[in-house]
Formats: C-alpha cells, structure tokens, sequence
C-alpha cells in the first residue's frame, strides 16, 4: 500500500525541472566596487510554451557580476516591484534585455509574449523601475 505513494513521490521528484515555470535569479558582485543594482529577481515568461523557461534559465558569469539561476515551480510572494515588457528574441536569451518598440518583428515570438520579472532584494528600487520603462515594460508595486 505504501509502495503506490513512494512511486508517486519519486516520480514527481524526477519530473521537478519539468514542472519549472519561473527562474529565480540571485546576483552578486565581484567586487566591492562594482555593487549590484538587483540582488534577488524572479522572471517567468508568458504567452510562449512550456519550455521556453529552460532555455532561458542558464546559469552564466558576466565579468564583474556573478548570476546564478534556477528553475522553480513559480515566483515567490512577497515581491517589492514588478516588471512586464515584451518577450523578444534577445529578451529570451536575456530577460533584462527587452524591446523599446512593443509593436516591432518579433520572430518565433509570439505577438502576445511577456517577459514578468519580480523584484525581491534591490539596492535601488528606483533604477529598476527606470530600467523597466526606459525597455518598454510597465512597473508595479505589490
């Protein structure tokens, strides 16, 4: 009887990454003299297939940054702003990286596609916000 609930736990152990809907992103700095304006972020992305999220949540080292990332189920709660700006093909490989013209080609992108980028841990709450509608994105509060 208790072999069913095991074979049930382990299998939706193995299947986790494909469950991922979001990527939570923790950013740190190199240096003392290079401070990181977001420290904890959290982005999903919608309007595309399942999948896309997985390509898109790599782990990578930019110079005097250091980002870490990984798949999770969803964003958590308790955000202290809120990013939506078009998904674009630069945007999929790089979610801060969206597109100033909303109504521009988008190619294997559909029309409709977002990028939702969540903001926990910011230094400068401010320059997020800039940085959001300076990409097209629109900036809400919780």
């Amino acid at each position: 009887m208790r072999t069913p609930a095991l074979l049930l736990i382990l299998a939706s152990l193995a299947s986790g990454p494909v469950l991922a809907d979001a990527c939570q992103v923790s950013t740190r700095s190199s240096s003392e003299a290079v401070p990181a304006v977001e420290v904890q972020t959290c982005y999903k992305l919608t309007g595309m297939p399942d999948d896309a999220i997985d390509w898109s949540c790599s782990n990578e080292n930019k110079e005097m940054l250091n980002t870490e990332k990984r798949r999770v189920a969803r964003c958590p709660d308790k955000e202290t702003g809120q990013c939506s700006a078009p998904l674009t093909q630069e945007s999929l490989a790089n979610p801060k990286a969206t597109s100033n013209d909303p109504d521009g080609a988008r190619p294997t992108i559909p029309k409709d596609a977002r990028v939702v980028t969540y903001y926990y841990d910011t230094r400068n709450q401010g320059q997020s916000r800039i940085d959001c509608e300076k990409a097209g994105g629109t900036w809400q509060l919780p």
